[in-house]
């Protein structure tokens, strides 16, 4: 059984859709023309109004919608999924913190526009950002409309921002207070099981096994540096150079041992012959792609560190993942994720058992 992890297909350019579109759910189109006319006013720039808001294909957790005026401008809204939600999780602030801080460093991050907390204004907080061109390579067949030496390039500059996620400077850049440094992996560990137990009703008993594997294998804490906390191809917006012009979806992003990091981007990065795959048709499989052995080789050269026991890594990243979609079940059953005909509750469930088993898998064979 495979998953697909479904997320904007393209961002496409000079792209004005019909003014007056009915807004999907989550958007008070009228309050966030005011919010944004204002925001835009703030920092020089204009909105012509009416707004149109379209939600972007996928977004398994906080939605991302396309904004666009009636003179073509653009921008992406970010805002946590409509009604039930866990505690904890979906905080708005710490995604547009955390790019705010990354914009003077060599991350490549979208630009800000501001941040909404006041909840009256659409019901939840939200954030906007600038729009930002280029394709998010999320299957197999988007990476094939790149030919096999760009391909490999966007491999290389994956790992190589990456390392340069993790070069960052924390306190300079005002985040050294961001989250506690030490215990990234145990905190992680009681908090996505934490997340399990509080779903009405848990889809696969086969976290809690992987969960006391991992809990009683952890390896030691080496340094601690900045986490995207889902770093993956298709978290990123690649020009069609195979640069990366933008890395996305920050809302796991902490302090903590950077291996988790590496480890994420293993689990994603399927390669013909695996045993449990992540993503259905997964771009990786395209030619040209690098094989996952490269992939530490790269980052390894890039960082100057050795990844000691990246296999566990990748075993927590798929364990996680397992409770990750776990909230998706528990979150669509009931009700909270907008309009999404395709999501078939059946399939998730099951890839949920999958992915924690897989993980029990990787844990023997390292």
């Amino acid at each position: 059984m495979h998953l697909e992890v479904v997320v904007p297909e393209q961002y496409p350019e000079n792209s004005s859709p019909e003014p007056g579109a009915t807004a999907p759910p989550g958007i008070d189109v009228a309050a966030i023309t005011r919010w944004l006319t204002e925001a835009e006013q703030a920092r020089g720039g204009t909105v012509s109004a009416p707004l149109s808001f379209e939600q972007i294909a996928g977004g398994r957790s906080n939605l991302t919608f396309r904004v666009a005026d009636r003179d073509g401008h653009q921008w992406a809204l970010r805002r946590p999924p409509t009604g039930h939600v866990l505690a904890t999780a979906h905080d708005m602030g710490r995604e547009h913190s955390m790019m705010s801080a990354l914009a003077p460093t060599d991350v490549p991050v979208p630009t800000m526009v501001g941040l909404c907390r006041d909840t009256a204004v659409n019901g939840a907080e939200f954030f906007v950002m600038d729009w930002v061109d280029g394709t998010v390579v999320r299957n197999n067949r988007i990476a094939n409309t790149f030919d096999p030496p760009i391909r490999r390039r966007m491999c290389e500059a994956l790992i190589d921002t990456l390392a340069a996620i993790h070069a960052v400077d924390i306190d300079q850049v005002g985040l050294g207070q961001f989250a506690k440094r030490s215990g990234y992996v145990e905190r992680q560990l009681r908090r996505w099981m934490g997340q399990v137990d509080a779903t009405e009703s848990p889809t696969a008993p086969e976290i809690a096994e992987a969960h006391k594997r991992l809990v009683d294998s952890v390896p030691e804490q080496q340094e601690t540096r900045l986490i995207h906390g889902d770093y993956r191809l298709d978290n990123t917006i690649v020009t069609a150079e195979g640069d990366i012009a933008a890395v996305l979806d920050w809302e796991l992003t902490t302090l903590g041992d950077p291996r988790a990091d590496l480890g994420a981007t293993l689990a994603y990065w399927s390669r013909p012959g695996d045993p449990v795959v992540a993503l259905s048709n997964p771009p990786t499989l395209a030619e040209g792609m690098l094989e996952r052995d490269d992939v530490v080789a790269r980052y390894e050269a890039a960082t100057g560190s050795p990844a000691d026991d990246v296999e566990w890594f990748q075993a927590f990243a798929t364990w996680r993942l397992a409770c990750i979609l776990d909230g998706v079940v528990d979150r669509y059953r009931a009700g909270a994720m907008g309009n999404d005909d395709d999501f078939n509750i059946e399939v998730f469930a099951t890839q949920v058992a999958t992915l924690a088993s897989g993980a029990i898998e990787l844990l023997d064979a390292s």
